[in-house]
């Protein structure tokens, strides 16, 4: 394994993490720990954390070997092992060794006040763990292997050329609107194919979520969820509320955003394939090519730099190959993420670029939760490096505000409005979908048992509340039921999506002090960064210099200075000569 592993303490450096037998006799040495101080306490934690790094570091690159490569046997293989072999036999060993630190009766000697939220933390865990629930988590993980075989598999012909949907999206932008229809026809035919198979799927993932629920003596898995995501900070009926809002203040400025475009395009009628190309027809952004994703990476290392050379510092620590998988290719896993890679404190950025603007703000999203990563890993109880996924993704989605004003680097200036504005324009849209996918999850589990007709009538329910009837659906039903399945959340992380929605509030604060003092925004968004997971949900928005809070009296007031920021956009965006069609 090489020098990568010359710092260990208690692990041996020649372990070899795919064998649960050289990794089961560390879990007992420490099951049999001795614990009479808090001295000892902090030792063994440190120990925990050590051997938990290696294993999480192993199954991480397994998992994002297989997500690269969903094609490639002998990588599923590798990853299936490392799910029914590794993390299923673990699993017990670490609850036991949850419920040690939590019975050793010195815990409350730790001084430092984030021990007081690891043992919150861990409490938790153990009042839902259930010997009986690992087998099903295991299949859990199947399924969703599953699910990720057949979007890695969508392949379509156009016009002669082999597509993976995420390369055609491209074609959706552009002004010829015949292309536009035929791509969107197209890709959606092609995820109609699959529609029965997910469902399949689904399906199971649904009745096995409900039996674990019932397995740690709860009545349906939202309430098990909750716990299981620690969510301390609020509750379901906030999340009801949050909806409310969004409908309220949001949705007026999407079809007034719809009425502009529908104007500006000289349509009767918008439909889906009229909502991503420039209103004015102008040609689609390019921000580089799309054979070339190092042009993407080397132009976002410039905007890190210009907003702080230490972004950029770090940033250029990033691999091709070891730490970024940047381009849409088959077999690849839809979607994007950033891993953390434990043992050697890395990131890796997983994402399908295809030469979009969105590739961009992809890109700088996923370097938020990079930096993120880099400036909490110091943290010496591996537990307490992640902060709750509402402040993670505060990380990410204030980056691509950040560097709105530094989009020239891609762009000549009038091109970098559009794209600014354009971005703006994405968050205002993000908010009723995120409020429809949260709403279409607590109806989900809230309904146990129920048919796909119902969850099919139930979808298209909540997506008219937070969708505009201008867009125009008809004679196109049957893509419009399953639209749902394309969010990989629903599968992979279930209610992990209000995240996103609770995070917008918090970049749109930290993009507003940027306007006012970026030096002094930045200074407090790396400080509340660096705390990882060792301060409560609202003290580290606190930190950042922002609210906590998802209420309209925070909301509308964003949503207003956005609206300003669009009509100062749109000025600097006008070209000089009128569009052609």
């Amino acid at each position: 394994m090489g020098n990568k592993n010359s710092g260990r303490r208690f692990v041996p450096p020649d372990l070899d993490p795919s064998e649960f037998s050289q990794i089961e006799p560390l879990y007992v040495t420490l099951l049999s720990r001795r614990l009479d101080s808090a001295q000892d306490l902090e030792q063994w934690l440190e120990q925990v954390s050590e051997l938990t790094a290696v294993v999480n570091e192993y199954g991480a690159r397994r998992e994002i070997d297989y997500s690269r490569h969903t094609d490639a046997p002998e990588l599923e293989k590798a990853y299936l092992h490392y799910l029914e072999n590794i993390a299923s036999k673990i699993k017990p060993y670490f609850f036991r060794l949850q419920k040690q630190y939590l019975d050793c009766g010195h815990a409350n000697e730790l001084v430092d006040p984030k021990f007081g939220l690891l043992e919150r933390n861990w409490r938790a865990d153990v009042e839902l763990y259930r010997d009986e629930n690992v087998p099903l988590e295991t299949e859990l993980g199947r399924l969703n292997k599953s699910y990720d075989k057949l979007c890695g598999a969508m392949l379509v012909n156009f016009q002669g050329q082999q597509y993976t949907l995420q390369q055609l999206a491209r074609l959706l932008e552009e002004p010829n609107r015949s292309t536009r229809e035929l791509a969107w026809q197209t890709m959606e035919t092609r995820r109609a194919e699959d529609r029965d198979a997910i469902d399949d799927i689904f399906d199971k993932m649904l009745e096995l979520r409900q039996t674990i629920a019932n397995n740690a003596d709860l009545d349906d898995y939202r309430q098990f969820i909750w716990r299981k995501l620690q969510r301390f900070d609020y509750e379901p009926e906030d999340c009801h509320r949050f909806a409310d809002t969004i409908e309220e203040t949001c949705m007026p400025m999407v079809k007034q955003l719809n009425e502009q475009r529908r104007m500006e395009l000289q349509l009767d009628r918008l439909r889906p394939w009229d909502l991503a190309v420039d209103p004015k027809s102008q040609p689609p952004l390019r921000p580089f090519d799309a054979d070339n994703v190092a042009e993407l990476v080397s132009g976002c290392q410039e905007i890190f730099r210009r907003l702080s050379p230490e972004l950029a510092q770090q940033f250029s620590r990033l691999q091709m190959g070891r730490n970024l998988d940047l381009e849409s290719r088959k077999g690849k896993r839809p979607g994007g993420y950033q891993a953390s890679l434990a043992e050697s404190k890395q990131p890796f950025i997983f994402m399908n670029a295809a030469g979009l603007h969105r590739d961009v703000e992809t890109l700088l999203h996923e370097g938020g939760h990079a930096f993120h990563y880099l400036w909490s890993c110091h943290e010496p109880v591996l537990f307490l490096q992640h902060a709750p996924m509402e402040f993670c993704e505060v990380a990410s989605m204030a980056m691509e505000l950040m560097a709105n004003q530094h989009l020239d680097v891609f762009y000549s200036p009038p091109e970098a409005a559009r794209g600014a504005r354009r971005h703006l324009e994405g968050v205002i849209r993000l908010l009723p979908w995120i409020a429809t996918i949260d709403q279409f999850q607590h109806w989900l589990y809230n309904h146990p048992g129920h048919s796909r007709t119902q969850r099919t009538e139930a979808w298209r329910q909540i997506r008219t509340r937070f969708a505009d009837d201008a867009v125009d659906w008809s004679n196109l039903d049957a893509f419009h039921d399953g639209m749902w399945q394309r969010q990989l959340h629903l599968f992979h992380v279930p209610f992990y999506y209000i995240e996103y929605g609770i995070a917008q509030l918090g970049a749109l604060q930290l993009w507003m002090r940027c306007r006012q003092n970026m030096g002094e925004a930045l200074t407090d968004y790396r400080t509340a960064l660096g705390l990882g997971g060792t301060r409560m949900l609202p003290d580290l928005f606190e930190a950042a210099g922002i609210r906590f809070d998802f209420s309209s009296q925070t909301l509308r007031p964003l949503i207003d200075e956005v609206h300003t920021e669009f009509s100062r956009l749109a000025d600097e965006a006008a070209v000089q000569n009128p569009p052609t069609r």
